[in-house]
């Protein structure tokens, strides 16, 4: 197999790896319903008011509000974010993570949750239970600003509401240089009669994807829910959609998030190994809008008693092991594709890299001298017998000419030259096509990590996670691959010729829509290629080999 064919091969083989993943993703099969797992009916127009349902089925829910009312509001602001909360519903509104840009207005920072007809996206929680507050009641708020000063490692946000005797205190806690928010419920029972709910907390979020994503590139956009027994697993929206009926799972452990590009909001208990009933719920409410719920097992507070609950919420980037350290099971909303084996590591080394060089374009380079350095023996293999087969074309075309169409004699006869020169037409094959995973692998490192979101590399590259705004690196490239091409044996035939030549032009436009680190990578590994390739021929020409075809 030569070159262009080769080249042409992995082109093919990657659009089909990608196609794959996505179609797996999209056609996911929803999990069979068991004892753990059970699917509950769309609720009633007779039923109770509460539009969340129950672990159980004695407690009921309604139809979700068409808008969401707008009252009092507490506007925050630490040193990584701002957000807003609303005292109809006690809901966190909009949050602004401010050390990150927006993916389409670079002047503006990033927003996660916000507050938008079509586009609603943030988190609510509250109780279900006849006496206690849910994200449908009016909480008592004081309005303003609340700003966490210097020298400040803690601010809090008091809700309050109070209903037949009983009284019951949200508070939002936020911390220094942290993403994770405290939301607390302390009920307190004044009345002579023992009273009786169970927290909840969830996300609203329309199912489109972030503004400003490449629609060539696909990456997850949905709820996720992590248990110990079912491990990690994806819901997409679709999934949801097609349904027609509210998907419930319950265990003892684990959280439910919402995932998209970079960015993670998730639902984690305050001890990340507490065991406990707790059920998750996905539903479509309409109207392109989603539900992911996370119920706990009630909570039962006696007459003149006061107990308080919480969970914690994290919205914020995919940072590998802040991730990690703050639930198990939580890094795997990083998407490092199928072949998280291979990624992961590379990620390890691409992160020990920067925090030698400091950039993480530099990193990348060095990157792919190390990977280049490990496959170099199967590289000269390859690059080799490029170089034997390179000699040999001129032969080859002639017994092509000689036996015309007769294919079996000119198979026949081209077996015996390789057999002569001591080739095997298929050595420069293999060796590169066990470097395809690692290539994927790096593929879905790239695109994945947030740590490369926005960092700049040189020149005009200000952001390796996106692609190159003037080209320049894809046509590069594209000059590199036709260099290649013109060192490597043609094929026989004219078309194959003409239709090999234009295979740099074709690879390059998928490169355009590419992250500029992952065309960094390939750029500097076509360089080195070229050097290699060059080098062997030298040497090969030089010791001889292919004397006999040449007569």
């Amino acid at each position: 197999m030569d070159t262009q064919r080769l080249i042409a091969f992995i082109v093919f083989s990657f659009s089909l790896l990608l196609l794959w993943e996505a179609w797996q993703d999209y056609n996911r099969p929803k999990p069979t319903p068991t004892a753990a797992q059970s699917v509950h009916t769309a609720p009633t127009a007779t039923q109770a008011a509460v539009d969340l349902p129950a672990p159980s089925a004695d407690l009921r829910g309604a139809v979700p509000a068409a808008t969401l009312a707008q009252g009092a509001r507490a506007r925050v602001r630490t040193d990584v974010l701002e957000a807003v909360i609303d005292a109809n519903g006690g809901d966190l509104r909009s949050l602004i993570l401010t050390n990150y840009r927006d993916n389409v207005d670079e002047k503006r920072p990033f927003q996660l949750f916000e507050e938008r007809p079509g586009r609603n996206y943030l988190a609510q929680s509250g109780f279900i239970g006849d006496r206690l507050p849910n994200h449908k009641t009016v909480w008592q708020l004081t309005p303003g600003d609340y700003v966490l000063r210097p020298g400040q490692d803690r601010l809090e946000v008091r809700l309050k509401a109070v209903s037949d005797g009983v009284e019951v205190t949200k508070t939002y806690v936020f911390r220094r240089g942290s993403y994770v928010i405290e939301v607390l419920h302390s009920v307190r029972n004044l009345s002579d009669q023992p009273v009786e709910g169970y927290p909840y907390y969830q996300f609203l979020r329309h199912g489109q994807a972030p503004e400003g994503e490449s629609a060539f590139i696909y990456t997850f956009t949905g709820p996720a829910i992590y248990t110990e027994a079912g491990k990690f697993q994806k819901v997409s929206f679709e999934d949801i959609a097609k349904g027609k009926q509210q998907h419930v799972r319950e265990a003892q452990d684990g959280w439910i998030a919402m995932v998209q590009h970079h960015f993670v909001a998730a639902w984690l208990p305050q001890d990340p190994k507490a065991n406990f009933k707790r059920e998750f719920r996905t539903e479509s409410l309409g109207n392109g809008e989603y539900r992911a719920s996370l119920i706990t097992a009630a909570v039962q507070v006696p007459a003149g008693a006061e107990k308080t609950v919480g969970m914690r919420l994290y919205a914020g980037p995919q940072e590998l092991e802040k991730l990690k350290a703050l639930a198990p099971g939580l890094e795997y909303v990083v998407d490092y594709g199928w072949l998280h084996i291979l990624a992961y590591p590379l990620f390890l080394l691409l992160n020990w890299l920067n925090g030698i060089v400091g950039n993480w374009g530099v990193a990348i380079i060095l990157l792919t001298v190390l990977i280049k350095l490990v496959f170099y023996p199967l590289s000269a293999a390859s690059y080799k017998s490029m170089a034997q087969m390179r000699k040999l074309a001129p032969r080859l075309q002639a017994l092509k000419e000689r036996y015309g169409d007769d294919r079996q004699k000119l198979h026949e006869a081209m077996m015996k030259v390789y057999q002569e020169e001591k080739i095997n037409p298929l050595g420069g094959c293999l060796p590169i096509l066990v470097q395809i995973p690692v290539f994927i692998a790096l593929y879905w490192v790239l695109l994945g990590a947030v740590e490369l979101r926005q960092a700049p590399f040189a020149l005009w590259i200000t952001d390796l996670s996106a692609r190159d705004p003037y080209y320049i690196l894809p046509l590069v490239m594209a000059a590199t691959m036709f260099i290649q091409m013109k060192m490597s044996p043609m094929p026989p035939d004219p078309v194959q010729a003409k239709v090999m030549m234009v295979m740099p032009i074709v690879f390059s436009v998928f490169f355009f829509f590419f992250p500029a680190g992952l065309v960094l990578y390939w750029l500097v590994n076509n360089i080195l290629s070229i050097l290699q390739q060059w080098r062997i021929n030298h040497v090969i020409e030089r010791a001889g080999h292919g004397a006999k075809a040449a007569k």
